[in-house]
Parts: structure tokens; sequence; C-alpha cells
């Protein structure tokens, strides 16, 4: 019977466990990720849409820019998950290939911006005690991690980019390739349809 009793628990202490971590997105990174979103839209409302598309239009018309610079302003102030909104100025054509290099960048970084991917930061702290171990220093591969990363992500972005543009193609998906495609038209439609 005890065994029985020993399952049980652990059993309904699984849920418990769950519980507790939904509890703390609740008060933790949920908030963050609203206020967060909340202060963008209005910095971009404040400055206004077109000027902000503007920018960064420029900003990201040149593809090293594009898969370098704004992944890593967007990684650096925005952390992760946030990171990703700013694809929201891209072409639907780069938004892809942004996440690709955005997303492949949050471990690098971790070394010197803990703050950017702090769920990371075990594993970089474990790498680096072994280092340090081997006589390196910790801030040299903090470096070295952080500037490979700028290499790994302006590749992918440019090879993802290219399968994307390929596969838009192949599948007949023009409206994105020539930035016909309107996404706030999509968005109705999906809430008409619902």
């Amino acid at each position: 019977m005890q065994v029985l009793t020993d399952i049980a628990t652990g059993f309904i202490g699984l849920f418990n466990a769950g519980g507790k971590v939904f509890l703390s997105y609740m008060t933790g990174i949920i908030p963050l990720l609203i206020a967060l979103i909340t202060a963008i839209n209005a910095l971009v409302k404040f400055i206004g849409e077109g000027r902000v598309n503007n920018a960064m239009s420029k900003l990201t018309k040149f593809a090293i820019l594009r898969y370098t610079l704004l992944p890593i302003l967007a990684v650096f102030f925005f952390t992760n998950p946030m990171c990703y909104t700013a694809g929201r100025f891209l072409p639907e054509k780069y938004k892809p290939a942004y996440y690709d290099s955005c997303v492949s960048f949050l471990h690098p970084v971790t070394g010197l911006f803990p703050h950017a991917n702090s769920a990371e930061l075990f594993v970089f702290l474990g790498i680096a005690n072994g280092f340090v171990k081997a006589g390196g220093q910790q801030a040299k591969l903090a470096l070295l991690y952080a500037l490979t990363g700028i290499v790994v992500i302006f590749i992918r972005g440019l090879v993802t980019e290219r399968l994307s543009l390929y596969f838009f193609k192949r599948n007949g998906n023009t409206s994105i390739l020539d930035g016909s495609l309107d996404i706030n038209s999509l968005k109705k439609n999906d809430a008409q349809e619902a």
C-alpha cells in the first residue's frame, strides 16, 4: 500500500511542480513581455510607424546589417524571447532568415551579456569552468563566443534567406517575394472566418 501512496504522491507532485512553474511565468516573464511589447509599440507610435519603417528599411537594406546589427541590437536590448519582434519591420521574405540569425545569437552572447538569455547561462558557465581549469580566461572565451556568433549568424542569415526565397518561389508565393502580401488583410480574413 505504501508503494501506491508514494506513486500517487509523486504523480500529484509532478503537477504541483508544473503549477508552480506556470505561476512563476504568470508573475515573471509574461508581465515582463507584456510591458516590453507595450513599450515598444508605444515608442513606435510616438516616433511614427512610417518613420520607424523607413529607418528600419534603410538599416536592413544590406544583408550584413540585416543579419548582424539588427539581431545583435534586438537580442541585447529586448532579450529572449522579445528580440524576435524586431523582425516586424522587415519585409516578409526576410523574416525567416532574421529569426534564424536572432535565435542563433542567443547562446553566443550569453557570456558577455547574461541578461540577453539567462536560461542559457548555466551552459556557458559550465563550459567556461572547464576552460578556466584548462588555463583559459572566462572573459576571453565570452568574447570569442560572441565574435564567432556574429560570423555564424551572418552565414546562417544568408543561407536561410537563399533557402526561403527558393521555397517561396517554388511554392508560388509570389506575394511574399514581390512585397504585395498584406498581413493586415490576412488577419482580418482570419478574424472574419473565426
